[in-house]
């Protein structure tokens, strides 16, 4: 999240699928699963809203590359995995998806799908040349999701979750934040002009915070 002095994001591509999906040996969606079938995750964010959705699944951490984690779901070690549509189809593995988690029911990470091109902003040639692979839109979604972490000054490894989604209207921003086990958790969404992404982020963060959001960080952190 925190960029050193003197570096920056010269350009966002186009953004791949941001959404998670569930890959079950079955064939299952997530809310056909059997009470009690295991599911391995490594993210709290996505064990959060799992928990919030079925308190009845046994969610396990689970470590690995892709294909580590798919032979471990092939061994029956688990029952279904949830993962990030854009790794499984940057990888060429699309076909391993059983079905795709909508953001109504499963808030992806900050960023999710998307790729930040990183260099000195005083090299203005590499700058120049890596801004025409900027997207636009996707530039301006990213900055309102990272707006919203540094608000929350949170990290990978906590349940918080955000997306922004840009249309003819304006940016709308949702996020979340969560308990470890999915209780409580505080979701909400702003949407408010495309030229203030990252006020919006923050301002949603801010909102969160008022509402229970700071008790539940503290209580993540201090575990």
């Amino acid at each position: 999240m925190d960029i050193p002095p003197g570096l920056g994001l010269a350009a966002v591509p186009g953004r791949e699928d941001f959404r998670d999906v569930l890959v079950s040996r079955s064939g299952r969606g997530l809310m056909d699963l059997k009470p009690g079938a295991r599911l391995g995750t490594s993210s709290l964010r996505r064990r959060a809203q799992v928990l919030a959705l079925r308190p009845d699944l046994e969610v396990a951490s689970i470590r690995g590359n892709v294909d580590t984690r798919l032979n471990k779901l092939a061994q029956g070690q688990f029952e279904a995995l949830i993962m990030a549509a854009a790794g499984l189809k940057r990888l060429g593995r699309e076909e391993a998806i059983s079905h795709y988690l909508e953001p109504e029911v499963m808030l992806p990470a900050v960023g999710q799908g998307a790729l930040g091109l990183e260099c000195a902003l005083a090299d203005l040639e590499a700058t120049g040349l890596l801004g025409r692979l900027n997207d636009e839109a996707a530039s301006i979604e990213v900055r309102a999701e990272r707006g919203f972490l540094a608000r929350l000054e949170g990290g990978c490894q906590v349940p918080i979750a955000c997306l922004a989604r840009l249309s003819r209207t304006g940016l709308t921003v949702e996020g979340l934040v969560a308990g470890l086990d999915g209780r409580p958790l505080i979701r909400r969404r702003l949407t408010g002009p495309a030229g203030e992404a990252e006020e919006l982020g923050r301002a949603l963060a801010e909102e969160i915070l008022g509402l229970g959001g700071r008790a539940i960080l503290d209580e993540v952190y201090a575990r």
